[in-house]
């Protein structure tokens, strides 16, 4: 499973980028939404990973997500919610599809494009699970 989360604001954002957040359902700042992995996913990230932070999720963050951040009308079974994960979606269980999260604890290093460092923009591979965890 990938987690994308929206780093950047709403202003300047180009009209093509904005509607692939819109339809990923990412309308706001640090909200997050979960992809599996395709390599239709992987167009969509590079066509806004300058706008995002993204990464593989681990179990443990994933439960820890699904635990304190999901949004039902019904009582969440975790463990069984990632279950279902892998065959459905979670609208089909019952939880919006998107997550709200708290800016992150300690800061975010967004603006940083330096070569050598590039801050939290873009693929952030397993690092990404600290950043979910210092935002929940």
């Amino acid at each position: 499973m990938i987690i994308v989360i929206r780093i950047s604001g709403l202003v300047e954002v180009p009209s093509d980028v904005q509607e692939t957040l819109f339809r990923l359902r990412l309308r706001r700042k640090y909200s997050a939404v979960l992809m599996n992995e395709s390599p239709e996913a992987k167009k969509i990230l590079q066509k806004v990973r300058n706008f995002v932070a993204y990464g593989t999720i681990s179990k443990e963050t994933l439960h820890d997500l699904l635990a304190k951040r999901a949004v039902s009308t019904k009582k969440i079974n975790v463990p069984e919610v990632i279950e279902h994960l892998a065959k459905k979606n979670l609208a089909d269980l019952g939880i919006k599809p998107f997550f709200r999260l708290h800016p992150p604890r300690g800061g975010i290093n967004s603006k940083a494009h330096y070569p050598i460092k590039k801050g939290v923009l873009g693929d952030n591979k397993e690092s990404i699970n600290d950043l979910v965890r210092r935002m929940l």
